[in-house]
């Protein structure tokens, strides 16, 4: 059975690195092992695969940057970030990378819907969700979506900016997205309960990707 793990505490970037890919190794051999983890890092910038090849900063404003092999270019994880990391074999779910992706965008989405927030996709920028910030009219992106496959499973994840500060995350063009174009549910005003939304996705999560769908 898919298990959730919620992970307590503000994690350490390399240290979850390590763990997940050597969850990888056990989700490859038998999907029984498959798990969805949910939490916070502490403050960090990744770099994943798409990032500029002359980029080779260690740090930025003291905080440090770590190279990843997941796909996109560079971002910003800290507290009040909320982190889910699937680690799904979709191999054997008979599933692409694409429609994979189409599916926790679906997810979210729905999730959000039913706490009273409207989401929405613009696939032609990249992929993750967006919210209308209405006091400017304009659209802002609050969820971002990084991922890797590697022996028939998908793993990296979703990062939400629940409560985020974003003075770090405007620092750089996240996902290569203008500082500007990128928010969160707290600088919008938008009111949520964390508690519930939290667990509205762990529920939707088990749901849309239990074993007994294989």
């Amino acid at each position: 059975m898919l298990r959730i793990k919620q992970l307590k505490g503000r994690i350490n970037y390399v240290e979850a690195l390590n763990k997940m890919n050597s969850k990888v190794l056990e989700v490859s051999e038998d999907v029984k092992n498959e798990e969805i983890w949910f939490l916070e890092h502490q403050s960090v910038f990744t770099a994943g695969s798409s990032t500029p090849k002359n980029f080779n900063k260690k740090k930025i404003n003291n905080i440090p940057v770590v190279f990843i092999n997941r796909g996109g270019k560079i971002t910003f994880h800290g507290p009040g970030q909320l982190i889910i990391y699937p680690i799904l074999n979709i191999r054997k779910r008979k599933l692409n990378i694409i429609e994979y992706i189409n599916i926790i965008e679906e997810v979210v989405i729905r999730v959000f819907k039913n706490n009273r927030i409207t989401l929405f996709t613009k696939k032609e920028t990249n992929r993750g969700l967006w919210v209308k910030d209405e006091k400017n009219k304009i659209d802002k992106k609050i969820i971002f979506i990084g991922l890797r496959y590697s022996k028939g499973v998908i793993y990296h994840g979703i990062s939400i900016n629940l409560s985020l500060p974003l003075v770090d995350f405007r620092k750089i063009n996240p996902c290569g997205l203008d500082a500007g174009q990128i928010s969160s549910l707290k600088e919008l005003n938008i009111k949520y309960n964390k508690k519930k939304l939290v667990n509205d996705l762990k529920k939707e999560f088990i749901n849309q990707f239990d074993l007994n769908l294989i």
